[in-house]
């Protein structure tokens, strides 16, 4: 049989670290990497069983490979805090972890769904959004300095069919406030990698993002909440497009 780690990092996440714990029954261990939260995120996630491991921050992915590196078991499945896996992801790994990988792949990929203000979302490119989250750490690592961190996998990628939920915005002020941060870290990265301010990228960047997601991407079928993401996605454009500058 595999055995398997979670690992997630955190701050400030005591309103909702106890259930993702939870919901990781399969794992033979969860380890928190906490990056200096001022709230009960520690306390709780020690009490529902995890083990703690606080660290300063000093980035996405160095944050989640010093959390696979202070694991006891080499495949590792990396979550947020703001992340549960289904019931059928849950039971796929569990039967994973049962029969063994004789396939020898790396890293196996899961589709994600969103939970965004309270209606989960099927359309507007934000499903399946698959992502790659269990590992084996000698073969995949993280990378990525500023955001949207990446795993880069040394191997194939097998995939499971089971959702991985995601509840990223307790609120709609609290998706500004996200937007305002990851614009920030956004415009800092292509900074560094030399592009420059474009005005016409900034003038039709966001209603080009707007039509793909709300009409190519079908965003008119998640209803009001498909064009709030919409909105905001293409208000994230906008604002990147103008930090660059700074």
């Amino acid at each position: 049989m595999i055995r398997l780690s979670a690992t997630i990092i955190t701050l400030n996440e005591e309103d909702r670290i106890a259930e993702t714990i939870s919901s990781l029954g399969f794992c033979d261990e969860v380890v928190v990497v906490d990056s200096g939260s001022g709230d009960r995120t520690v306390e709780i996630a020690e009490a529902a069983g995890a083990r703690v491991l606080e660290r300063p921050w000093t980035g996405y992915s160095d944050q989640k490979n010093f959390a696979a590196s202070s694991a006891a078991n080499d495949w590792i499945l990396s979550i947020d805090a703001d992340e549960r896996p289904g019931i059928d992801l849950a039971t796929e790994i569990r039967e994973w972890k049962r029969r063994g990988d004789p396939s020898g792949r790396a890293a196996y990929s899961m589709p994600r769904r969103v939970s965004y203000l309270g209606r989960w979302i099927r359309h507007s490119g934000w499903y399946p959004d698959r992502k790659a989250r269990l590992y084996d750490r000698n073969r995949a690592s993280w990378w990525g300095d500023y955001v949207h961190e990446t795993l880069s996998v040394r191997g194939a990628v097998g995939r499971f069919e089971g959702d991985l939920y995601h509840f990223p915005f307790r609120s709609l002020e609290e998706h500004h406030r996200a937007v305002d941060r990851y614009t920030a870290l956004a415009a800092a990265e292509l900074r560094e990698r030399g592009r420059r301010f474009d005005p016409l990228r900034a003038l039709l960047g966001p209603p080009l993002h707007f039509l793909k997601a709300f009409v190519v991407r079908a965003g008119f079928l998640d209803g009001m909440s498909g064009l709030r993401i919409a909105w905001m996605g293409a208000r994230y454009v906008w604002i990147r497009e103008f930090r660059i500058t700074r």
